[in-house]
């Protein structure tokens, strides 16, 4: 009975961590026009192959073409790719940026990663992602919806950057106005 009890306690909070590394998405709807406007073919709006400065620099074109797989997935049986006469234009951002987090030591007291009291001796730095996507109307270019979340893509690439794409990417569309 009581290792029945353990087995209960860890698998409660193992769903629990697991619910708690869920992505926080950031969503805004243009609600005076989402209704009007039916979106039911899909073009891009754009690529990073252009003549961007940051072409060289954060603009992987590996990632790029993850990214649009996986917005093209998730756009699924109801939205269909339509180039020549899209209702709709799918736009995407992958980005990254470095955080500077407080300034120690501590000024109330005792570190809880320090044995001895004031924590490190300077600033903390570290790097962040955020991925992105827009829909506007095809027809007149105003935005639709906007979703964005924070994943990092920093120091990985193939599989591991697919599969933090497509976990983003599905974070993102528990937004999308059209679903359901």
């Amino acid at each position: 009975m009581k290792r029945v009890m353990y087995v209960a306690v860890a698998a409660c909070i193992t769903a629990l961590t697991l619910a708690g590394c869920a992505p926080y998405v950031r969503s805004d709807v243009n609600h005076a026009l989402i209704g009007q406007v039916h979106c039911g073919s899909f073009a891009w709006a754009g690529a990073f192959r252009s003549n961007s400065p940051l072409r060289s620099t954060i603009a992987n074109p590996l990632n790029e073409d993850r990214l649009r797989a996986a917005i093209a997935s998730h756009l699924g049986g109801g939205v269909q790719p339509g180039p020549g006469n899209a209702e709709c234009l799918v736009g995407y951002g992958i980005g990254g940026y470095y955080v500077t987090s407080g300034v120690y030591p501590y000024p109330y007291g005792w570190a809880w990663s320090h044995p001895y009291g004031w924590g490190w001796p300077g600033p903390y730095t570290y790097p962040e992602g955020v991925i992105a996507i827009d829909l506007y109307d095809a027809r007149t270019g105003q935005p639709l919806w906007h979703a964005s979340t924070e994943q990092s893509l920093f120091g990985v690439s193939g599989a591991e950057a697919e599969k933090r794409i497509n976990s983003a990417v599905a974070a993102l569309f528990t937004k999308f106005p059209y679903s359901g």
